[in-house]
């Protein structure tokens, strides 16, 4: 980006701030330009699991050639998803973390809102969302969009509310020190199934999910129980012709 360029996207974006009628980390320059620093410091580790379990959940389903990845911010698991064979494009709603991701990945970006995804019924195979689905307000409206625009599933990563983290970085709110969940719901497998229940009631799909986000020192890192840090869910659509 030229000189010329970031001073009229600073001038543009400098009120920017609020999405949903609230103040939202990835809406602040403070916080996105440095949100690529946090993987490749303390949790590289997690990102290396993260990645294997959303990985086997999406590969078993033989159709999906295509993923819409939403809230892909700076693109960091949009790179990934061709390392397992998927052909990847990116959607999200904060400028200031899509233009850190034009320079990073190669392939189609979109700034758009997930609950309403600007494309066409069936344009992908999948729609993923990575460790963003806490931030959405109206979270049945959105799984319905990703149903419409993916056609064979849903992929999902989430931070897991069966996590001693939680408490922690509850408190660390409370002492004005940690924003990024101020606005994130933390789900557990069960309480997002309720979700994509309701969301999904008129159609036949069978889910997956695992956990992982472990302890080093645990004899696991990755099990089929709702404990854990981090877990990976599967929606395969099977009315889908």
């Amino acid at each position: 980006m030229s000189n010329l360029q970031q001073q009229k996207f600073d001038l543009v974006t400098r009120d920017l701030r609020k999405w949903q009628g609230r103040e939202e980390w990835f809406f602040n320059r403070d916080h996105t330009d440095t949100y690529e620093l946090w993987y490749e410091g303390r949790y590289k580790r997690a990102e290396v699991w993260q990645k294997k379990v959303i990985g086997q959940l999406i590969k078993k389903d033989e159709r999906v050639k295509t993923l819409l990845e939403f809230g892909c911010g700076t693109t960091r698991f949009t790179r990934w998803w061709k390392e397992i064979g998927i052909e990847a494009s990116g959607g999200d709603i904060s400028p200031f973390m899509l233009g850190q991701g034009v320079h990073l990945f190669d392939g189609d970006l979109v700034l758009a809102d997930s609950h309403h995804m600007p494309f066409k019924d069936h344009t992908f195979d999948a729609l993923a969302f990575i460790t963003t689905f806490e931030y959405y307000k109206d979270p049945v409206k959105v799984i319905r969009e990703a149903a419409r625009v993916g056609k064979y599933g849903i992929v999902f990563g989430m931070m897991n509310r069966n996590s001693p983290k939680v408490a922690r970085r509850r408190i660390q709110e409370l002492l004005g020190k940690n924003p990024f969940y101020v606005t994130a719901t933390f789900y557990t497998p069960k309480k997002l199934m309720a979700v994509i229940a309701e969301a999904l009631h008129d159609r036949d799909y069978t889910v997956e999910w695992t956990a992982t986000g472990l302890p080093e020192w645990f004899p696991v890192q990755q099990w089929q129980q709702p404990y854990g840090d981090f877990f990976g869910l599967h929606v395969r659509l099977n009315d889908v012709k």
